[in-house]
């Protein structure tokens, strides 16, 4: 199934290819980093990084950004909020936070794979109040209750 994102490159992105599937069974699509200069992100520091790409998701959707795991095994290069959530109503610029949680200073390059994204269905909650819950065998039980 494919569904149509517009998408514009601003100017600082120009260049940059835009996201693409590297496999036919890809879930995610690269997004890359739109850097002027190369940015080097200290241990546990933190940097913004645009990627040049504004988008128009249309209704019913949601562009979840999340972490390369490649980045995050040989470097410690997470997303502090992932996976980071672009709202169908959202316009301004596709911007990944990245977290250096390794050892050793991390540099970002212009074109540098940073992140993944991917499109998902939004299915929107309707609350309904009521005076108890159905019960379950796990009940109460959390952070860990159901391991040994």
């Amino acid at each position: 199934m494919s569904v149509t994102v517009a998408v514009r490159r601003l100017a600082h992105g120009a260049d940059l290819p835009l996201p693409a599937y590297a496999t036919e069974g890809a879930a995610g699509m690269d997004l890359l980093a739109a850097v002027a200069e190369p940015l080097v992100i200290p241990p546990m520091g933190r940097a913004l990084v645009p990627t040049g790409l504004a988008i128009a998701l249309p209704p019913g959707f949601e562009l979840q950004v999340r972490p390369r795991s490649g980045l995050a095994l040989r470097h410690g290069i997470v997303l502090p909020n992932s996976p980071g959530t672009i709202d169908e109503d959202y316009r301004g610029e596709i911007q990944v936070i990245l977290l250096n949680a390794g050892d050793a200073p991390f540099t970002v390059t212009r074109g540098m794979r940073i992140a993944q994204a991917v499109l998902a269905p939004v299915v929107r909650a309707a609350w309904q109040e009521v005076d108890g819950l159905q019960s379950t065998l796990r009940a109460e039980g959390g952070f860990g209750s159901t391991g040994t």
